[in-house]
């Protein structure tokens, strides 16, 4: 018997209360059919109503799409999940306090659904402490009527961890490429795996309905059980969707290289002007060591891709994505978390376990608020909810870490000439501030365990030593007491040795990077010899 039935039909079999699992990075493995069809029923009728919602990554194309469907007062009571920013209409949700609202660390979410299907008690892990998430700081709250906890500290062996609870869910939405009538799923035109796999299992051993979103229907027995990642045993309900509904990301139709369909010529890459954000990337870049296994974020951050293209190493570094691509080149913000050319793509949860072990080398992110004692700030700002993402899991994770982002916000002008930086106009708002807002990463956490974390500015290099903010350079051109000192909100501990950051940065051509690889290259060769004897 078939399992294909219509979306409006799936979207009857949501009851009022049910705990709903979605997959999803951007408009990747998203359901979007099923979205369209629950909020038609909602405005139509009124339900279902007082859902709990949970997905682990940015679903959405930050317009319309995605989660925003379910964005609606009296259809959702609880939301937990990584990212809200890219569905507006369940960020606005948040912000007006009309729901109860979990951010939690998007590798944790993923691992969770593990945990649930196999029926264990819950995901135990050092991902969040210390951070907003940490049940002593604020749980993972994010609205005001949220109260119940749902993050535990507990202590094993002497050492402390945190617990985050299994709990059942009832309804899955997953997304693939092709099923059978039987239900057997493949994912051959997804650029990414997600965690379609352990979301299925969860809700099946949960008691629960899994609903799948295809492109195609083909005959049982036709498919190559290699190519099957949902077995049919896990899905009950079958939607076929329309073309303009199943996007492979947030804004690309369909592209064969994310896929692995294809291998297409990556284009050279035009350089990057020279600017604060080149001045910052370059910086960042010098960080850079041979074969680093490496995670850039959005923005400031994948300007080092750039970077390293344009100084000729990028066959020196292996750049992965949390959402599991590795090797490749990473693609840029409408297609975040895609890759062209990759060498592997493996599932969501998966790349999560490398990351948490200390699989990283490096990883370069953003810096949008921090403190004296080192902790950022880029989940919350005001009453405006953007989300963790995958931001905990990678900065408590990765063996070295650097926070990349201007010095202040607002309207900030540089000129950049002739080995210097000039000042124009400075930003309206302070990003080195007396306490952030929120606690994404936690300095102290970092120290404890003596991580290396850098913080690069346009103008003015930190490093965290013994849980406080050393200034260690600073731009040739600048005026440390009045372009740097005053322009922030606390007084860093200044360097001893405090140095120029190297003129060279700031001139059109660089040229440095291959030599700074290179010596770095010469130091791990000896000091690998030096082990050896």
């Amino acid at each position: 018997m078939s399992k294909v039935i219509s979306a409006k039909i799936a979207a009857e079999l949501i009851k009022d209360g049910d705990t709903v699992a979605a997959s999803g990075f951007g408009l990747a493995c998203w359901a979007e059919e099923m979205g369209i069809s629950i909020e038609e029923r909602f405005l139509q009728t009124g339900h279902p109503q007082n859902l709990t919602v949970m997905h682990s990554s940015a679903v959405g194309n930050r317009r319309d799409k995605g989660m925003s469907h379910l964005g609606h007062d009296g259809l959702i009571k609880r939301w937990i999940g990584g990212i809200a920013i890219a569905s507006p209409g369940m960020a606005k949700l948040i912000e007006e306090d009309k729901c109860e609202a979990y951010n939690l660390p998007q590798g944790v979410i993923t691992q969770l659904y593990r945990e649930i299907a196999a029926k264990r008690p819950g995901v135990i892990t050092k991902v969040g402490m210390g951070t907003f998430v940490d049940p002593r700081v604020e749980g993972g709250k994010m609205s005001p009527s949220t109260k119940e906890d749902i993050v535990k500290v507990i202590n094993l062996d002497g050492e402390e961890w945190l617990f985050y609870k299994s709990f059942p869910i009832h309804v899955g939405l997953i997304r693939g490429t092709v099923s059978d009538e039987k239900g057997n799923l493949t994912l051959e035109k997804e650029g990414l795996h997600m965690e379609v796999l352990p979301i299925a299992q969860a809700v099946r051993n949960s008691g629960g309905i899994v609903i799948a979103q295809v492109e195609t229907v083909a005959k049982n027995g036709t498919l190559n059980p290699k190519d099957i990642k949902v077995p049919g045993i896990l899905v009950d309900y079958i939607v076929v969707a329309k073309p303009e509904n199943h996007y492979q990301t947030e804004n690309t139709q369909y592209h064969p290289a994310f896929s692995g369909h294809v291998k297409v010529p990556v284009k050279s890459i035009d350089a990057l002007p020279l600017d604060e954000r080149k001045i910052i990337a370059r910086r960042s870049a010098a960080e850079l060591a041979p074969n680093t296994v490496l995670n850039l974020g959005v923005g400031i951050p994948a300007d080092v891709g750039t970077i390293a293209a344009e100084e000729g190493i990028s066959d020196q570094l292996i750049l992965t994505t949390e959402a599991g691509s590795i090797g490749g080149v990473p693609a840029g913000l409408k297609d975040f978390g895609h890759a062209y050319n990759s060498e592997a793509i493996v599932d969501h949860d998966s790349q999560f376990d490398f990351y948490d072990g200390g699989g990283i080398d490096l990883s370069v992110l953003g810096l949008a608020q921090t403190d004296e004692f080192g902790n950022v700030n880029v989940s919350k700002f005001g009453t405006r909810v953007a989300g963790c993402g995958g931001f905990i899991n990678i900065s408590q994770s990765a063996k070295k870490l650097v926070f990349a982002g201007t010095f202040t916000a607002g309207g900030l002008k540089v000129q950049v000439a002739n080995g210097k930086l000039n000042i124009i106009q400075e930003g309206k708002a302070k990003k080195f501030l007396k306490k952030v807002q929120q606690i994404t990463f936690s300095g102290a956490y970092a120290a404890n365990i003596d991580q290396s974390v850098v913080y690069v500015t346009e103008r003015a290099v930190f490093e965290l030593i013994n849980g406080r903010v050393v200034l260690t350079e600073i731009a040739p051109g600048v005026d440390l007491q009045t372009q740097v000192l005053d322009q922030m909100e606390f007084t860093p501990v200044v360097s001893s040795t405090l140095k120029e950051m190297d003129p060279a940065m700031f001139q059109e051509t660089w040229g440095k990077l291959k030599s700074i690889t290179a010596v770095k290259n010469e130091k791990l060769v000896s000091n690998e010899v030096v082990s050896q004897a």
